[in-house]
C-alpha cells in the first residue's frame, strides 16, 4: 500500500514537518528519579525518530513543577540541569532534520507526597481521586485546594517550563490540558467545585487553561503552542461528556480567543461517534479552522484516510513508533509493522 497523504510534508503552526506523522507523548520513566534529567539513552531514543523521519515528535510528559510529577522518573523543565540535558536531545533531534517540542505535564491531584518531595498534591479543589498511583501502587492522596496565589504561581510555572524548552531548544511546546490531570481537573466539574472565578460554569472552570495558554503564548509565541484536550479522565475510565457538543464549542472559544492554531484532541478510538454521528475530530473540524492532530488506535491507512478528507492534517501514533523505530522507512517500502508487545516494548528505549 501507499501511504502518500501520511508521508507528505506540510506546514503547521511554526514548523516544516518532513512528513504528517507525528510521534504521539508517551511516558517512559527512564528520567533520573532524584534529578528530573534525562541521559544519553534518551537522546538516542527521540534521535533514532528523527533520523526515521517522523515529522513531528511530542516528548513524554514533562512536569513543570515537582508537585506535578505523578510517577517514578517523570523529566522535568523547572531547573537549568533539567534543560541543559534535554539540550541534548533536541540537538540531535535536529541534526536529523526533525522537530520536537516538549509536552508540559502536570499531574495535579493523580499523585501522592513520596513523588512530590512530601507535598501534597494540588488541585482546584479537595477531592480526593479514586484509585492507585501508577507504578508507586498507593492510593492517591487527598489534594489541598490551591488558593488564588498558588494557581497563578502555576501559571507561572508553565511559563517558565516553556521558556526553558525553548532555551534547550525545543520547537515548541505542548500543554497536556487532558486526562483528569491538573488543566482538566479545573475544566471538569467532578473535581473542581470552586465558586470564586475558576469555577461557576464551563468558562469560569477554563480560565486556568485560558491563563496558562494566554501566558505560554506571550512568553514563546503561540505558534509555538499546542494544546491536548479531551473528555478521558485516567482515574474515570467511563467518564464521558454529558452535552459533547457543548464543551467542545466551550474549548473552542477558548482557542479563539487566544489565538491557539494547533490542537491535539485526545481519544482512544478515533473512530468511534461521540455526538450527531460524528467523531470527536470530525465535530472539532466542523467548527475549526485550525490545524489538528489526530489520535486514537490509528492505522496507517486510517490515518491516510483522515488526513485525504481533510478531517485532520497530522497523524500521531504512539506504540507502534516504540515497536517500530523504523516507521516511517517501514510505510516507504510497504514493510509490515511489529506488532506491539508491552512486556518488551515499555521496558526498553528502542
Amino acid at each position: 500500500m501507499t501511504y502518500k497523504e501520511l508521508l507528505q510534508p506540510v506546514r503547521i503552526g511554526n514548523w516544516n514537518l518532513r512528513t504528517r506523522i507525528a510521534m504521539a507523548p508517551m511516558t517512559r520513566s527512564f528520567a533520573d528519579d532524584t534529578t528530573g534529567t534525562v541521559g544519553e539513552d534518551v537522546v538516542a531514543y527521540y534521535q533514532r525518530r528523527a533520523q526515521d523521519g517522523i515529522g513531528l515528535i511530542i516528548t513524554e510528559g514533562i512536569t513543570p513543577s515537582p508537585r506535578g510529577k505523578g510517577t517514578f522518573r517523570v523529566p522535568g523543565l523547572y531547573t537549568r540541569e533539567q534543560a541543559n540535558a534535554w539540550r541534548k536531545v533536541t540537538e540531535a533531534v535536529h541534526e536529523e532534520g526533525g522537530t520536537v517540542i516538549a509536552q508540559l505535564w502536570h499531574v495535579g491531584r493523580l499523585t501522592h507526597p513520596d513523588l512530590t518531595g512530601g507535598y501534597a498534591p494540588q488541585a482546584p479543589s479537595a477531592v480526593q481521586a479514586e484509585g492507585l498511583v501508577h507504578r508507586l501502587r498507593k492510593p492517591f492522596a487527598m489534594p489541598e485546594s490551591m488558593t488564588i496565589g498558588e494557581i497563578g504561581e502555576a501559571v507561572q510555572q508553565y511559563t517558565q517550563a516553556a521558556k526553558l524548552a525553548i532555551e534547550a531548544g525545543f520547537d515548541g511546546v505542548e500543554l497536556h490540558g487532558a486526562h483528569g490531570y491538573l488543566i482538566d481537573q479545573f475544566a471538569w466539574e467532578v473535581t473542581n467545585r470552586r465558586t470564586d472565578r475558576y469555577g461557576r460554569g464551563r468558562s469560569g472552570r477554563l480560565l486556568f487553561m485560558k491563563e496558562v495558554l494566554c501566558a505560554v503564548g506571550e512568553a514563546i509565541g503561540m505558534d509555538r503552542v499546542i494544546v491536548r484536550f479531551s473528555e478521558l479522565k485516567d482515574d474515570k475510565p467511563n467518564f464521558r461528556w454529558q452535552d459533547p457538543l457543548a464543551e467542545i464549542e466551550a474549548y473552542l472559544e477558548v482557542f479563539r480567543e487566544t489565538g491557539l492554531r494547533v490542537l491535539h484532541p485526545s481519544t482512544n478510538t478515533f473512530t468511534q461517534p461521540m455526538a450527531d454521528g460524528m467523531t470527536l475530530h470530525e465535530l472539532i473540524r466542523k467548527r475549526w479552522d485550525g490545524a489538528i492532530i489526530g489520535v486514537g488506535g490509528l492505522t496507517p491507512s486510517s490515518a491516510a484516510d483522515a488526513i485525504r478528507e481533510s478531517v485532520i492534517d497530522i497523524a500521531a501514533f504512539g506504540k507502534p513508533l516504540l515497536a517500530n523505530p523504523d516507521f516511517v522507512w517501514r510505510l516507504r517500502n510497504d514493510q509490515l509493522l511489529i506488532p506491539y508487545e508491552p512486556e518488551i516494548h515499555l521496558k526498553q528505549l528502542l
